[in-house]
């Protein structure tokens, strides 16, 4: 079992909480529809609740390039979340500019660690997205 693989399950055993590596209540399970297979994947992912939505970062834990999920939403950008609450329906919109500059800050003032994954990504900027109830 990979280390995804066991967030998810510990995500589904515990009501969304997550001890492993600290994530607590701020996970979510994405369920998007691969872009090249269109085969759904499960992605646990840190997601900031914002008003009616949440927010999610394509950080890889700083690596060069985007994670798959990134692609997936937005090829498929219709997709189910499991929260803690329960599973939504939301739709997936690609933040620019101050807008994602914000919600950057965001999550770097909650987890700092995120402003260590930028510099390591390179000129890469990691992507940031909404995701709204639909």
């Amino acid at each position: 079992m990979d280390f995804n693989d066991r967030i998810i399950e510990e995500f589904r055993a515990h009501d969304g909480h997550v001890e492993t590596a600290g994530f607590g209540d701020k996970l979510i399970l994405l369920h998007t529809i691969g872009a090249r297979s269109g085969e759904e994947r499960v992605a646990p992912t840190m997601a900031l609740r914002d008003e009616d939505s949440w927010l999610v970062y394509a950080s890889k834990a700083g690596a060069p390039d985007n994670p798959a999920w990134y692609y997936n939403l937005v090829q498929n950008p219709d997709i189910t979340i499991e929260t803690p609450q329960g599973v939504v329906e939301v739709r997936a919109r690609e933040l620019h500019g101050d807008e994602r500059d914000a919600a950057w800050a965001q999550v770097v003032a909650v987890a700092s660690g995120f402003a260590d994954y930028q510099v390591k990504a390179g000129p890469r900027v990691i992507p940031v997205l909404r995701l709204t109830s639909r």
